[in-house]
């Protein structure tokens, strides 16, 4: 194991997942892609990008700082970006809802680390608090390495709870067949 980590820019980190910049830029910002400062632009831990891609971390060749042994390949891999929204509920609901769908992400996560299951972390129950107006409460489950990422936003004005659901294609069929379960048992 080298002693020296490698860290990667921005604009690397960009070009390796066939991002905008300002799109990376965004996801440290937001503390998704976590980044070190150094003077006025942001360096990534190549153990931050692979648990942020669930994959490892390889520069394109023109970018390498050191010739590469043999071309790594990577195997074509399809994600899905897919928001529901569900209208007419009212908070109590919203967090019922968004509960029981952050505990399925919990336990499934800690099923596959062999944990103890949906109990033993206390970041997927969440209420949406008492503000006012959209986007008043929000919460999200998706550990670093996971394939699948889970956001939910209420918005008392319209009575509509949203989920923003990113992920593996089978994983986000799997999370939406468990919500229009729940959503079919509430007719």
């Amino acid at each position: 194991m080298s002693m020296v980590e490698r860290f990667y820019t921005v604009e690397q980190v960009a070009e390796l997942l066939d991002l905008h910049v300002k799109t990376v830029r965004g996801y440290v910002r937001d503390g998704r892609l976590p980044a070190t400062r150094v003077g006025r632009q942001y360096r990534i831990a190549a153990a931050d990008l692979e648990a942020f891609t669930a994959t490892p971390a390889v520069l394109p060749a023109a970018s390498a700082p050191a010739p590469a042994a043999a071309p790594t390949v990577r195997a074509p891999r399809a994600d899905a970006s897919t928001v529901v929204q569900i209208d007419g509920v009212d908070r109590h609901t919203a967090d019922r809802i968004a509960n029981a769908i952050m505990a399925t992400q919990l336990g499934r996560h800690e099923r596959e680390r062999g944990g103890a299951g949906a109990g033993a972390g206390a970041e997927g129950a969440f209420g949406f608090g008492s503000g006012a107006g959209p986007g008043a409460g929000s919460g999200s489950v998706g550990a670093s390495g996971s394939r699948l990422r889970v956001e939910a936003v209420f918005d008392p004005d319209r009575d509509a709870l949203k989920f923003v659901i990113l992920g593996d294609l089978d994983l986000t069929a799997d999370l939406l067949k468990v919500l229009d379960a729940m959503i079919g048992g509430m007719k």
